[in-house]
């Protein structure tokens, strides 16, 4: 991402956070100033949601009541962080993100951020295809304590049917725009994950999730608030 770009998409990002009231409103800012300044792309974003949408994408993930599938995954210091561990200790919520360089992932782990205090005991992990370089320059602009790990290649994505693959199009336009998601995720390819939130039980069972192949939407914070609480309670 060139510095022109960064510096409208921290701008972007800054603004949105100052917002009072919903993450939904802090979001739509950023939707609605990406089509006042592109609205090609805001089309073709358009367009692409609804090819997701369509397809169904997402809806074949592991579903509440079911058990979470397992990872071992490194953390933004390469340090290997297993979900089986981290629920020998308390609920875990697990949230998927697109990259440092969406402003919308970066707009929300912002906030999960300043919520992780509020749900402690319950442990936060933020899951991406980034390599540790991006990942940590995520965390410390969110000022985040919990973890960033690298799902390389999106396989752990791909394994709970998350992962979708952005077609040349809309690949074509992200790159006009200067970023570079083979370079961030370390490989050739298109495929990012599905934003998304789980949170899991100490008894390994998926207790809330939230899907939506709308990257422009997000699990609300008081909403995510209230998931942990009642898993920690039945722990």
């Amino acid at each position: 991402m060139d510095q022109s770009t960064s510096a409208v998409m921290g701008q972007l990002v800054k603004t949105a956070c100052s917002l009072e009231g919903s993450l939904a409103r802090q979001l739509t800012y950023i939707a609605d100033q990406i089509r006042l300044m592109n609205p090609h792309f805001s089309d073709a974003v358009d367009a692409f949601v609804d090819r997701l949408t369509n397809a169904h994408a997402g809806d074949k993930a592991p579903a509440v009541g079911d058990p979470m599938p397992g990872f071992l995954l490194p953390d933004d210091q390469g340090r290997l962080v297993s979900l089986e561990r981290l629920l020998e200790t308390a609920p875990v919520v697990v949230a998927f993100h697109r990259g440092h360089w969406c402003p919308y992932c970066r707009t929300n782990m912002i906030g999960l951020a300043a919520l992780e205090a509020d749900i402690k005991p319950v442990q936060i992990v933020a899951v991406s295809a980034e390599v540790q370089a991006y990942s940590r320059r995520l965390k410390a602009e969110a000022k985040a304590g919990f973890p960033f790990l690298t799902d390389m290649g999106n396989g752990y994505a791909l394994s709970l049917n998350l992962a979708i693959w952005v077609d040349d199009d809309m690949a074509a336009l992200i790159q006009a725009a200067d970023i570079d998601i083979p370079r961030y995720q370390g490989q050739e390819g298109w495929v990012l994950p599905i934003p998304s939130v789980f949170v899991v039980g100490q008894d390994g069972l998926i207790k809330a999730r939230h899907i939506d192949p709308d990257y422009r939407r997000r699990l609300e914070y008081a909403d995510l608030k209230a998931f942990a609480r009642q898993a920690l309670a039945t722990s």
